[in-house]
């Protein structure tokens, strides 16, 4: 219920962030700064609720974190009235907040997952925020002319919808999520240990990676992150260029945002089936296709930018599925929340770093460049997986 929610209130944002950002600087170079900011203020936060997860659980945390985004989309709307860009982008900043502990919460579904199911227990959680993702951007729309009735911009008007969401997620959470998991986790692998009487700090030990899975998962999940970010922050620009409309641009985002999910139990079942390295390197050979369709389709068609935007969010999800799992066996339950914090940290980072390039890329070389150029940096991701199979 909770990822169905922020869902909604991540997508409405993502939508529209760089074309209020355009409107209120009157620059398409500073178009990617919103993206850039958000992705940066989720880093901070995924630091405060790994950090709050692991002390307290789960549920503090990603309350906290969801509370913080509600705020952060009413600081957007309260800018947008007052035509402050300086107001935009320290709220912008807050408003990541959400974006972060959308991401964390699939951490909170392998906490009880089985040895071998660990990658399906992601993907339920991410696939829920499906229906939410695809029906955001598509509000884009309506909720600009309810905010026109109220007399706030029209572009701000999805950031209403992403504080109301980003509140009733934080409520549902509070409410329901119980028992924690990542404390009933520890609880059961404590007792599973008291029985055997080993005496060895539970889940310390037989990871299936070792420290290098840590290393790895990261470079796969930063990566991914980098190269859909930066896409993805300028596609709404570009068709605006080639005279498409906010309904249109809504349109191609929620396909994208449904690529990103809605294939997520598929990609755990693969992951678990044939293991996360294979599904890893198939992250890089989608975003290699996405970057070529999204660089090569003429600006005036929607469908050909629809599908490059699908396969970018079918080549994030592998990404992060794969990544995701690598990381899981990798990091004992002792020090798990914190650890997989700081991984998302390194992706926020990522995608802060590839907001703030694309708009600037774009306006000095423009949009099919900057597609190409995404889709040849994902093929790194090749020579990495290999290496660690060589290893292994």
């Amino acid at each position: 219920m909770s990822q169905i929610l922020s869902g909604a209130g991540l997508a409405a944002g993502v939508t529209v962030g760089a074309l209020l950002a355009q409107d209120m600087l009157g620059s398409t170079g500073l178009a990617g700064l919103p993206s850039a900011l958000f992705t940066a203020g989720s880093a901070l936060a995924a630091v405060a609720v790994g950090r709050v997860s692991q002390a307290r659980g789960r549920r503090p945390g990603l309350t906290a974190g969801y509370l913080t985004g509600a705020v952060g989309s009413a600081g957007v709307v309260a800018a947008a009235v007052a035509d402050n860009p300086v107001l935009l982008f320290a709220a912008l900043f807050v408003y990541g907040a959400g974006t972060a502990t959308n991401l964390q919460a699939r951490y909170a579904g392998a906490d009880l997952a089985a040895p071998g199911h660990q990658a399906r227990a992601v993907s339920t959680v991410l696939v829920a925020t499906t229906l939410g993702g695809v029906t955001g951007p598509n509000l884009a729309a309506p909720t600009g002319a309810l905010a026109g009735h109220l007399g706030i911009p029209a572009l701000a008007g999805p950031f209403l919808l992403s504080g109301a969401a980003y509140a009733l997620a934080a409520l549902v959470l509070a409410v329901r999520l119980r028992p924690d998991p990542l404390l009933l986790a520890r609880t059961l692998a404590e007792a599973k240990d008291a029985e055997a009487g080993t005496g060895v700090e539970p889940d310390a030990v037989g990871t299936s990676y070792g420290r290098g899975g840590v290393v790895l998962g990261a470079l796969v999940m930063v990566l991914t992150q980098l190269v859909m970010v930066a896409v993805m922050t300028m596609t709404p620009v570009h068709m605006r260029e080639h005279g498409h409309g906010t309904a249109a641009s809504g349109l191609v985002i929620a396909v994208h945002i449904g690529a990103m999910y809605l294939p997520s139990p598929l990609t755990g079942w693969l992951v678990d089936r044939h293991g996360p390295l294979r599904i890893a390197a198939a992250s890089g050979v989608t975003l290699l296709a996405s970057g070529v369709l999204a660089g090569l389709a003429p600006g005036d068609s929607v469908g050909l930018l629809a599908l490059a935007l699908a396969l970018l969010g079918l080549g994030w999800n592998l990404g992060l599925v794969s990544g995701t799992a690598i990381i899981t066996g990798a990091v004992p339950l002792a020090t798990r929340a914190r650890t997989q914090g700081l991984v998302d940290v390194s992706i926020a980072l990522a995608g802060a770093t590839g907001g703030m390039t694309s708009g600037i890329m774009v306006a000095a070389t423009g949009y099919p460049v900057l597609a190409l150029t995404c889709g040849a940096l994902a093929l790194a991701l090749l020579p990495a997986v290999a290496a660690t199979a060589y290893r292994r």
